[in-house]
């Protein structure tokens, strides 16, 4: 072989590879276009501002001046008993939500994948409509269906009162159910369709019964698809806004301050302390990155 062709074999090779390249940067070029512009650059934002607060000057006569005051915001947020309580609120929540979500979620696609559920693709639907509906709307909905004198279901039960104190947090529960249990059956049926059929021929043959099946056979071999859910519904959780705020002006169980997300936005817009504001969704993201992380490593446990 000459020096030429050898030459000429090494120009081809590496222009393949630029053009491999150009085409890899072509297709994921977009993703990290959007990924800085929506994730990266509004979270370096709210650092920035997290490092600077509003102060009076004088003796408080004078106009308010920027200053840097470091963790400041940080200090004073964790020290602020209605942000460190929403927290406590945030716990209930997940220890009524998560098991109902999850469990509920998971039994609804076992009974429609198993086929004792007649008319199944039209439970399909009909569970998973409510997800379409904005959460706002939904807040709504269920407002008319809690309030007394409007709501027939009340009138129906009698004294019951969804939005006090002590019930609050399961009305709020009860409408994020409504919303997402459809959404998360749907990826577990999904799932559930991907098993191969052979699997549970197998077991089938070997004498299980339906129940041992979806236990022992179904459910751990769908289990990504199970942590994926747990994941996105932990870090939903500690996103939770819009369902209290559309109760708050009617419920006295719920306050400005209720979760920290709500806190942040009361710092924000009631209060006109964008630092502390920040702070707090700072906070929020670190802590959900943490439980992101474990669930994840949880997740990756054989």
């Amino acid at each position: 072989m000459t020096t030429t062709t050898v030459e000429t074999r090494a120009r081809a090779d590496g222009g393949d590879a630029w053009r491999r390249r150009g085409a890899i940067l072509l297709f994921v070029g977009p993703f990290f276009a959007l990924f800085l512009a929506v994730i990266v650059a509004p979270l370096a934002y709210a650092v920035y501002l997290s490092l600077f607060a509003e102060k009076s000057s004088g003796l408080g006569f004078g106009g308010a001046e920027t200053v840097f005051v470091g963790l400041g915001n940080y200090l004073d947020t964790l020290k602020d008993r209605a942000f460190t309580d929403g927290f406590l609120v945030i716990l209930g929540y997940c220890v009524l939500y998560i098991p109902l979500m999850i469990g509920g979620a998971l039994t609804l696609a076992l009974l429609l994948d198993s086929g004792l559920a007649r008319f199944g693709r039209f439970f399909q639907a009909a569970l998973f409509m409510p997800h379409i509906v904005p959460g706002v709307i939904a807040g709504l909905i269920w407002l008319y269906l809690y309030l007394p004198g409007i709501s027939p279901i009340v009138d129906l039960l009698g004294e019951a009162d969804f939005l006090d104190g002590r019930n609050v947090l399961g009305a709020v529960v009860n409408i994020a159910l409504w919303e997402w249990i459809g959404y998360n059956m749907i990826i577990y049926f999904a799932a559930l369709q991907a098993i191969p059929a052979e699997v549970v021929e197998a077991a089938r043959m070997d004498g299980a019964g339906t129940a041992r099946i979806a236990w022992s056979v179904k459910i751990p071999m769908i289990r990504g698809a199970v942590v994926t859910t747990v994941l996105f519904t932990i870090i939903g959780s500690l996103q939770l806004f819009t369902e209290p705020t559309v109760l708050d002006n009617v419920s006295d169980g719920i306050v400005s301050t209720w979760t920290p997300n709500m806190y942040a936005y009361n710092q924000a817009f009631g209060n006109n302390d964008i630092g502390q504001a920040g702070a707090a969704s700072i906070l929020l993201a670190l802590l959900a990155a943490v439980l992101s992380y474990a669930v994840t490593k949880w997740g990756n446990r054989r």
